[in-house]
């Protein structure tokens, strides 16, 4: 009965410490994990590639009400388009595993890629979830922002208005463009956290 216990209690431990690794995700100010995952052309892709560059972290999943807030009102590629113009690199990612929704691949993720007129970079894959629970990304979107050095400034929502009706765009500040436009002047980013509103991530 006692080794059932403490067997019991261990896998409680081991379950605890991981949920507490992934909720704690990546700090600001601190170092952006780098990974490497496969592009929609089946080409490897780094964050370390981007040294020295802003890069915009966008956790993406089409089939989402509040993702297609965004597409739908021509919003994310707009924002994608402007800020990739500045050189700056957008890494549109998805995390949804195989069969859940939202993953996409092959002739079906072209289609898909191409109705939903993205401007970003690159469309990266992450069928295995791990780049999204190193992350911790819970939402889709959720949205990070990387500076030149590699040090994260900005996580957490797109904008201030946590809902699915496009007409709220036009009112809303937009976090990640805060971001970005205090960043490159040199500013503090304020806020540089916020809640990340959306669907959960299909992992």
């Amino acid at each position: 009965m006692t080794t059932i216990k403490n067997f019991t209690w261990m896998l409680l431990t081991v379950a605890a410490l991981a949920s507490l690794a992934f909720a704690g995700g990546v700090k600001n100010g601190t170092q952006a994990p780098d990974f490497t995952l496969k592009n929609s052309a089946g080409e490897d892709v780094s964050l370390s590639d981007f040294s020295g560059k802003y890069v915009v972290l966008e956790w993406v999943n089409y089939d989402c009400p509040f993702v297609k807030k965004h597409y739908g009102a021509g919003n994310m590629q707009k924002l994608q388009k402007k800020w990739t113009g500045k050189d700056v690199i957008w890494l549109a990612i998805n995390s949804s595993a195989p069969g859940k929704q939202g993953a996409f691949s092959g002739e079906e993720l072209t289609k898909r890629m191409a109705k939903e007129g993205g401007q970003q970079t690159h469309y990266l894959l992450d069928p295995s979830g791990d780049v999204g629970k190193k992350y911790a990304a819970k939402t889709t979107p959720h949205m990070y922002v990387v500076d030149p050095k590699g040090n994260l400034i900005y996580q957490g929502a797109i904008d201030d208005k946590p809902s699915t009706d496009p007409t709220d765009i036009a009112g809303a500040k937009n976090y990640v463009k805060m971001a970005l436009k205090a960043a490159k002047n040199g500013k503090a980013v304020d806020p540089a956290k916020t809640d990340p509103y959306g669907c959960s991530v299909k992992y």
